[in-house]
């Protein structure tokens, strides 16, 4: 079966965002432009850690990175979250719309 890129894309986003740790990541990066510094303190887990999810959620498509003097500052992609909210958006839609429609079994 062969999948677009669209829905690859979103494919990748959902998985990456289904880890608890990314999720919160995300959450805290769709308030300000954080260092892995800030989230290293505020979510009480190792940089190592840090990096890697933050690594994920870029490959994704996710989070953006800027360098600002020695560091480097990770921001949301809102595309991305937008694109995800309307493809769940859809299916949801459709999937009311179906509630009733019924294939008949063999």
């Amino acid at each position: 079966m062969s999948v677009d890129a669209d829905l690859r894309a979103s494919i990748d986003a959902v998985r990456a965002l289904a880890e608890p740790l990314r999720w919160e990541i995300v959450e805290r990066l769709a308030e300000e432009e954080l260092c892995v510094c800030h989230l290293v303190d505020e979510l009480g887990v190792a940089q190592p850690l840090v990096s890697h999810h933050l690594k994920v959620l870029r490959a994704a498509g996710i989070v953006e990175s800027e360098r600002f003097r020695q560091w480097t500052y990770y921001r949301l992609v809102p595309a991305a979250i937008a694109g995800i909210g309307r493809d769940l958006t859809g299916m949801a839609k459709q999937a009311r719309a179906a509630r009733r429609n019924r294939r008949p079994c063999c």
